[in-house]
């Protein structure tokens, strides 16, 4: 894995459209658009998601899909309050003994 997408959020509300939304969201990354792995958590009203990537041209198509696409809208007016995206290349990664079993 090359890149790493971050964006975190502050939420404003979630509802169930919004759970239905990101899980088929997170599926079609993973199967058609080469996402590596994708990690995200909430806490209180903060939410962080992690998705990991080998290409800059997969994060690109990504987020020009037309689903994509009305689901950041959908954030924009509805769930989050404010959010930043940030595209990170990886230099160097390592991982404890114990995860690598």
């Amino acid at each position: 894995m090359n890149y790493v997408v971050i964006f975190k959020a502050k939420i404003k509300a979630l509802d169930e459209t919004y759970f239905k939304t990101a899980q088929a969201l997170r599926e079609k990354a993973l199967t058609q658009f080469n996402c590596q792995k994708f990690e995200a958590i909430s806490e209180q009203d903060f939410e962080i998601a992690l998705s990991y990537w080998n290409h800059l041209t997969d994060i690109q198509a990504w987020h020009r899909d037309a689903e994509h696409q009305v689901a950041q809208q959908l954030g924009k007016q509805q769930w989050y309050q404010s959010f930043s995206v940030e595209v990170c290349k990886i230099e160097h990664h390592y991982t404890s003994a114990a995860q690598m079993q």
